[in-house]
């Protein structure tokens, strides 16, 4: 259920409930809007809880959560979350371009790409220290030593890391030093290092798995949240359908609705949406006009030599006409790109 208080509600007010709910024997979960506050309570005392939050100095309404994925949901919190981690900006207004390659190959590599994904104007850098391959004989990354080679991009380029991890165990070495930690679209459903990931308290990019639906994407997303991380984005990156000409079927109608449904901002994938270097920034543009608040595009300064993924990676000039693109798009329908670190007073719902 959520408790609604009253705009003019105290911080002892506010604070009284959530220790209310507490025990009661349900978690709360506070959400502070530029209006108002809420509280999510969580747990099966619903009844109790309500009657007895209801009469709470400072407090508005007590209302149901309808949807089963309950911090996600509009319900709980109408104004769209901004995540926020320096130059990268994801939701509402904003649009975060995350570039990079699928895997970290070398500190030339990544530096190269570093500063050529800077200048064409992302405000990311993605790279794969840790590869999940379906063959074990492929590539598997370089692991630690990667995320030092990402460490020393970010460094010299100022662009914040997004990069993957894959076991619970991993999660405290790649939070030190990654700024948003990526969960693939294998691991959507690994409940375990949802909750290690929630708990580190970085941001974190939830890619769809391709057979999963989008309440179940939300629900996902519910774990990360109820670790009392707010700070989530949600990628569409395609989902498997009878379709072969292309890798996955990039289904962009999951943006609109998942706006319609979460606060939670939503990027778009078009690498591994379609599979093909040509389809790119056709879909990247698409996606953009469909209202995604990001994408994360994988740029490798030799496609051809690649480790991984090349036949869908773009080359620094491609990646640069894909841009000049985008802000076409972005322009019209009000979108706009930060190159650099916005103003704190800028007036945004942020997490």
């Amino acid at each position: 259920m959520i408790v609604v208080m009253k705009p003019d509600a105290t911080p002892e007010q506010i604070q009284h409930v959530i220790q209310l709910v507490q025990q009661l024997g349900m978690k709360a979960h506070p959400i502070y809007g530029t209006e108002r506050t809420v509280i999510a309570a969580i747990g099966s005392k619903r009844d109790e809880c309500r009657q007895s939050v209801a009469s709470s100095p400072g407090v508005d309404s007590v209302v149901p959560i309808l949807a089963p994925y309950k911090i996600a949901s509009l319900e709980v919190k109408p104004e769209r979350t901004v995540v926020r981690v320096g130059p990268l900006w994801v939701g509402n207004s904003h649009l975060g371009i995350i570039a990079g390659p699928c895997s970290v190959e070398s500190e030339e590599q990544m530096l190269a790409t570093a500063r050529a994904v800077k200048a064409a104007g992302a405000t990311a850098l993605r790279g794969g220290a840790f590869k999940p391959r379906t063959s074990p004989y492929s590539f598997q990354g370089l692991k630690e030593d990667g995320l030092k080679i990402l460490a020393v991009a970010r460094a010299e380029t100022g662009l914040p890391i997004v990069t993957e991890v894959l076991t619970p165990s991993d999660v405290e070495l790649v939070a030190s030093y990654a700024d948003v930690l990526q969960i693939g679209a294998r691991n959507m459903q690994n409940y375990r290092l949802l909750e290690e990931a929630g708990a580190s308290g970085k941001p974190v990019l939830l890619k769809r798995n391709p057979a999963a639906t989008l309440e179940e994407l939300l629900l996902a997303a519910e774990y990360i949240l109820n670790a009392g991380n707010q700070n989530v984005i949600l990628c569409e990156r395609g989902i498997r359908t009878f379709e072969n000409h292309t890798r996955y079927t990039l289904s962009l109608s999951s943006v609109p609705w998942l706006h319609q449904h979460t606060h939670l901002p939503v990027i778009v994938d078009p690498s591994h949406g379609t599979g093909h270097t040509a389809l790119v920034a056709q879909m990247a543009a698409a996606a953009v006009a469909a209202g995604a608040d990001g994408l994360i595009i994988e740029v490798h300064p030799n496609p051809e030599t690649a480790l991984s993924d090349g036949f869908q990676s773009l080359s620094f000039k491609q990646f640069a006409e894909t841009m000049a693109l985008v802000r076409r798009v972005a322009k019209a329908i009000g979108k706009q790109i930060n190159t650099l670190e916005p103003e704190p007073a800028e007036a945004l719902s942020e997490v």
